[in-house]
């Protein structure tokens, strides 16, 4: 007389890319049970677990395992063979346990199964049917990351300060964000910041961490050194030149840098004030010298107020704050006018340092690209030398992004080049042009 035997039921459902079109697991358990149901089949006990059966070592299946191979005999029910088993050893596995009765009976939903030679010949083949879509699937996903990182395009969500562009299926600055990102690393590159303060400046800014509580010392300084704002994407540990729009400036960053590496490793010197409007004006009052000092405010930023000595006495005069006192300048030397004579000289100099300065752009411009091709000549040769086992991978590594940080200093210093002429003639022939219209006082 043969006597059913009693089932395992085995649900599994993996959240890799790879199986989400599969099943939920409450989805499995229903269409099993009713399958067990129809069949008369009786339930000894449900097994489930979320986790890939690419490689061993579910801890779940496991213990299903254990007990089958402790038994006289069960069954096993399962939705498809690839629930069970997508690598070698565990379909192996279920093979041997099969072979040795151990397991009388594997019936599944969506999948023909006898206990025969041609029964176990097509559960072999669907077991490595399995293995191959998973193998072939990392090969195409490693196929398809190669292609990116060929075309320069980042690699999954965009970081802070970035969004992701599905049509150019790259990233691009944030119109918010990327401009807080920009401020954070000039605030910090001013040198008057701790982390704990930034993390205070960025929260007034609405950027906080998930508890609604100012950003860990930790997460501020993988933003302030975060190459991606230059650039560079990431991809094991290895940076490369990225296809999409910086958000800062190579200078930028380094200065950056500079500062957090000489918080790391403090030094115990005198500081050196920077007071640029003192020696320049004496009190209109009393006639003493005007002097300078720092404050700190409520984010613990630091900034510069002048204030009147009071070396001759009693003075009614209160501090001012430079970019007040700045203001203040620029609008005084805005009541000076020249004559034409005088302007025209002027414009007429312009002009010859406009054509040097051109002419020294042009040549420092090609200048500049030779280093940059010297650069890529340098990667290459790196590139080789690491490929052919004569570095190791941390020098490899370390020599790829003094490499890249110094192509894209090039880059930048270029691009500035190129423009060069606006950034400083444009704003001196309007100034000059300004102070011919303006009407001297009277």
């Amino acid at each position: 007389m043969n006597i059913k035997p009693k089932y395992f039921l085995y649900a599994r459902k993996s959240t890799e890319d790879d199986d989400r079109q599969v099943m939920s697991i409450e989805a499995q358990l229903f269409e099993m049970r009713e399958f067990a149901r129809r069949e008369n089949f009786e339930i000894l006990e449900e097994f489930q677990e979320a986790k890939s059966a690419k490689t061993p070592g579910r801890e779940v299946f496991g213990e299903m395992m254990a007990k089958v191979e402790k038994s006289d005999g069960v069954g096993i029910l399962a939705w498809h063979p690839d629930r069970l088993a997508r690598n070698s050893i565990d379909g192996g596995r279920i093979i041997y346990a099969v072979d040795t009765h151990k397991i009388l009976s594997l019936r599944f939903s969506t999948f023909w199964f006898e206990p025969t030679p041609q029964g176990l010949f097509m559960l072999q083949v669907a077991f490595g049917q399995s293995k191959y879509y998973s193998d072939n699937l990392a090969e195409n996903i490693k196929r398809g990351i190669r292609q990116k990182l060929r075309r320069k395009e980042w690699l999954g969500l965009a970081p802070f300060g970035y969004q992701n562009n599905p049509l150019k299926r790259n990233i691009e600055p944030h119109p918010t964000e990327a401009r807080i990102v920009k401020l954070a690393f000039e605030e910090y590159a001013k040198g008057g910041h701790s982390f704990v303060s930034l993390a205070k400046f960025l929260a007034d800014l609405g950027v906080v961490s998930k508890n609604r509580t100012p950003l860990a010392k930790v997460s501020i300084k993988r933003l302030l050194t975060n190459k991606a704002y230059l650039g560079f994407l990431k991809h094991k540990g290895e940076w490369f030149d990225g296809n999409f729009e910086p958000i800062i400036s190579p200078a930028l960053f380094e200065a950056v840098q500079k500062i957090l590496k000489t918080k790391e490793r403090p030094r115990h010197r005198r500081a050196k004030h920077d007071f640029p409007f003192t020696g320049l004006f004496r009190c209109a009052e009393c006639g003493s010298m005007i002097s300078a000092q720092w404050a700190v405010n409520r984010w613990g930023t630091k900034y510069r107020y002048y204030r009147c000595s009071k070396k001759r006495g009693r003075c009614s005069q209160p501090y001012i704050q430079e970019m007040e006192l700045a203001r203040q300048i620029k609008a005084r030397l805005q009541t000076i006018s020249l004559c034409d004579e005088m302007t025209d000289w002027m414009l007429g100099r312009v002009k010859e340092w406009e054509r040097g300065e051109t002419n020294a752009s042009q040549s420092e411009v090609q200048n500049l690209s030779e280093q940059i091709k010297t650069a890529e000549a340098k990667m290459e040769k790196l590139v080789s030398a690491y490929l052919d086992g004569d570095i190791p991978k941390q020098t490899y590594l370390k020599k790829k992004d003094e490499i890249l940080l110094a192509s894209a200093v090039l880059e930048q210093k270029k691009k500035d080049f190129e423009s060069g002429r606006k950034n400083w003639v444009e704003p001196l022939r309007e100034w000059i042009l300004d102070t011919k219209q303006t009407n001297p006082p009277s």
